[in-house]
């Protein structure tokens, strides 16, 4: 099933995995080409993920994007798929369309994760990724570097070139997937703008189900500070920190562990 037709919008999706339904809810230019964070989460899960509008090989509309159009994709994604409801997991871009999915749409949600993401408003917002649209791939990442991880000041890049370097490489292979697809300059910058907008920090009390707040202690996108504030202003939340910056998902071993057990406790009980 790599597509679905989701209201006039035909998406790629991935499912794998079997257990109990888990939507997962990708970042800022996520595309499924790009090597992922949560796929061993198939252990446990089914696990559903799929590229949001402009991204990856899903259609991209012609702007201007809500966030209200990212919550409603993922609810009409459900819909095709006849999931009723499930648990929701989604990571920094992905985390604030999953605020927005539960509140438009608290029925279809049974517990919900928001990693390394943030409310916008009185919440605070994450870095402005759109102040950089236009840069070239390896001046994003240079910039970037310090920011996603704090601990990556020029003292440590200056001491560790060959980490530098490695991770310089897999930005711009990434950034290379779709750079020469038709639009997709379009669907990316229209996904910037639609994040720029968010604030969900005031309705975040209406939310009624059981909340995992994650986050890197070193992240400078969406800071520890955010993370706190979620945490502060949903009923039903609790907080859990790790070793890492923006990408702690891959740099704890703990993190996806407690995550899965988070998510598991409702299946249990």
């Amino acid at each position: 099933m790599p597509f679905a037709d989701v209201g006039d919008l035909r998406m790629y999706v991935e499912m794998q995995g079997q257990g109990p339904r888990l939507l997962a809810i990708s970042g800022t230019g996520g595309d499924l080409r790009r090597a992922g964070n949560v796929g061993p989460l198939a252990q446990q899960f089914t696990l559903l993920q799929y590229d949001q509008r402009g991204l990856g090989r899903t259609t991209i509309p012609d702007p201007p994007y809500t966030m209200e159009d990212y919550a409603d994709d993922a609810a009409a994604l459900l819909d095709t798929l006849e999931w009723d409801h499930c648990a929701v997991m989604g990571t920094s871009f992905g985390g604030m369309v999953a605020q927005v999915l539960a509140l438009r749409h608290p029925q279809r949600v049974d517990r919900l994760v928001l990693n390394c993401t943030s409310s916008g408003g009185a919440g605070r917002a994450s870095y402005p990724l759109h102040t950089l649209d236009g840069l070239s791939p390896e001046d994003r990442f240079d910039h970037l570097l310090p920011i996603s991880d704090t601990r990556r000041d020029q003292a440590w890049q200056d001491a560790h070139p060959d980490q530098v370097e490695a991770l310089r490489l897999e930005a711009l292979a990434n950034a290379a997937v779709s750079a020469k697809e038709p639009r997709r300059a379009i669907g990316a910058t229209a996904q910037l703008q639609a994040r720029a907008q968010l604030d969900a920090y005031d309705r975040l009390p209406e939310l009624r189900m059981p909340v995992l707040v994650c986050g890197g202690r070193f992240d400078g996108i969406a800071p520890p500070a955010n993370q706190d504030a979620l945490c502060r202003q949903i009923p039903q939340a609790e907080l859990a920190m790790f070793d890492g910056g923006h990408a702690f998902l891959r740099q704890d071993p703990a993190a996806l562990p407690r995550i899965a057990a988070f998510l598991l406790a409702e299946s249990a009980s």
